[in-house]
């Protein structure tokens, strides 16, 4: 299990409105959210917390130009250079005929590389362990996570106070 060495302290919650009112409140009351685990996405959290857009969109992009790069000059010199047969009365260079191959090659490109960035990115590679606060957020409950270090306790203890947390709890991950 990978070590944060943060104190965390958080509120357990059972609606996922209760949970992204207390996002809310917790915004406008400036305290600084750790973090938010949920058992499904909910819709508005991003935007509730203040993140910004994905730019997973944009590297998809770009992965997906290379394989079609790719895949274009590699049918290029493999009917100009490597193996140049003219059959059926066809050029040396059928543009047409590469279409398939330059879009199956700018799909797998894209695919693969979508998805090692996001891995990457999140430390999801197989064999990693990332610590949990609950076991119950990944069945049906939600989680409020704040660190203690950067927050005052008795605020977070009334922000969930007035959220109608379940339960509140300290934990060292």
């Amino acid at each position: 299990m990978r070590k944060l060495n943060k104190d965390v302290i958080y509120g357990i919650y059972s609606d996922e409105e209760v949970l992204l009112n207390a996002v809310r409140l917790a915004k406008k009351k400036h305290l600084e959210i750790l973090d938010v685990y949920s058992p499904f996405p909910i819709h508005g959290l991003d935007h509730a917390m203040g993140l910004s857009e994905s730019r997973l969109h944009q590297a998809g992009f770009v992965y997906g130009s290379l394989g079609a790069l790719l895949g274009f000059l590699g049918m290029t010199w493999i009917m100009t250079s490597d193996w140049p047969i003219i059959f059926g009365g066809k050029p040396y260079w059928p543009v047409p005929s590469f279409i398939p191959i330059t879009f199956e090659m700018t799909v797998l490109c894209a695919a693969w590389g979508m998805t090692i960035t996001f891995y990457t990115i999140c430390g999801l590679w197989p064999g990693v362990s990332n610590p949990q606060l609950d076991l119950r957020t990944t069945d049906d409950k939600f989680c409020l996570a704040f660190d203690k270090s950067e927050v005052s306790e008795e605020d977070v203890k009334t922000l969930f106070h007035e959220t109608g947390a379940e339960e509140v709890n300290s934990k060292m991950i």
